[in-house]
């Protein structure tokens, strides 16, 4: 087996990396092959599996180095983050759009379909959404990264469609906590408010207590990023919306001061930027049974949020259950 990780050094992309490391199988067969893609490569542990591509995901020479001896399984998570893209819209493009079509194209008819897990992003829908949704919400991108992760979502479709690669989308909501570094993500208060307040650091929050987000944990990301690699997918579509914890700031205080302490409470003052919090708290229930069905999940309260966002390790020693196949009974 041969798997590829685009993004492989970005902060999901490490995660995944490691845990396909420690397991060694995907799909049950043995990994013998790993290739990591990405501008930066370090801090990786030697291992002889690891196949080190260093270079942009938009030099189609690399990718077509990268796939020559053959590929079984990619995860496509290299982007440009939506604040960054609307910001730098030539980059963004490149990147964000051309780059994942180049992909798709490279991938296509070989003798065996690959699979191929997409890291797509709920900024598909827009900044205009009802009091309550599902995975039936239309889509209207308000920003570009939207708008490119829609399109990629739809040539991926067409391809499973037509046999040509085995294309499966998944739609991340926040992911956190991120290292606290500039990472063009305009939701990154929500990692940023984490690490404060864990820290017992002063923060001030850019969006209300009331203000409402979907958040995911680093781990909870990765789980279900494998689980789309392990399913036998059911005919029809290949875009899913992932379960998403729908919590307030307010929220997630409470878990916090549970679990670091009430008095760091006081370090945190609200400061709402208004067309933020129009963007990034306002974010209402959201109901995913399709998806719940096929076996993927959210981390399932605030308190187990807090843990695997903030403490891995211990999460690891809770691991998830195995996951269901597709068509398994719930």
């Amino acid at each position: 087996m041969r798997v590829m990780v685009t993004g492989a050094n970005g902060f999901v992309g490490r995660a995944l990396v490691q845990r396909l490391l420690a397991t060694g199988e995907l799909r049950g067969r043995r990994i013998e092959a790993l290739l990591l893609l990405d501008q930066q490569l370090s801090g990786f542990a030697e291992d002889s599996r690891l196949r080190r591509h260093f270079g942009s995901v938009t030099d189609t020479a690399l990718l077509r180095r990268a796939l020559a001896d053959g590929i079984d399984v990619v995860f496509h998570l290299v982007s440009i983050p939506g604040g960054a893209a609307e910001a730098q819209y030539e980059l963004g493009y490149q990147v964000n759009l051309l780059a994942s079509l180049e992909l798709l194209e490279q991938l296509r008819n070989r003798e065996r379909p690959p699979l191929l897990v997409y890291a797509s992003s709920v900024a598909v829908y827009g900044g205009e959404l009802p009091a309550r949704m599902d995975e039936r919400q239309a889509l209207r991108p308000s920003l570009s990264y939207g708008a490119h992760k829609l399109m990629v979502e739809t040539a991926l479709s067409d391809l499973a469609r037509r046999g040509e690669v085995d294309g499966r989308a998944l739609r991340l909501p926040g992911i956190v906590a991120r290292p606290r570094e500039p990472n063009g993500l305009r939701s990154a208060f929500m990692s940023d408010l984490l690490h404060a307040y864990a820290a017992g650091e002063a923060y001030r929050c850019p969006v209300s207590p009331e203000a409402t987000a979907w958040w995911m944990s680093q781990r909870c990301c990765v789980n279900n990023l494998l689980h789309a690699a392990q399913i036998d997918a059911p005919a029809g579509s290949r875009v899913w919306q992932l379960p998403v914890l729908q919590l307030s700031i307010g929220q997630v205080l409470d878990a916090l001061a549970a679990t670091y302490g009430e008095a760091r409470r006081g370090l945190i003052e609200f400061a709402p930027e208004p067309a933020l919090e129009a963007l990034f708290g306002r974010f209402p229930a959201l109901k995913t049974p399709q998806a719940r069905a096929l076996g993927f999940r959210h981390d399932g309260c605030a308190a187990t949020l807090i843990r695997n966002a903030l403490d891995p390790q211990a999460a690891a020693r809770h691991p998830r259950p195995a996951a269901r196949r597709a068509g398994a009974r719930a």
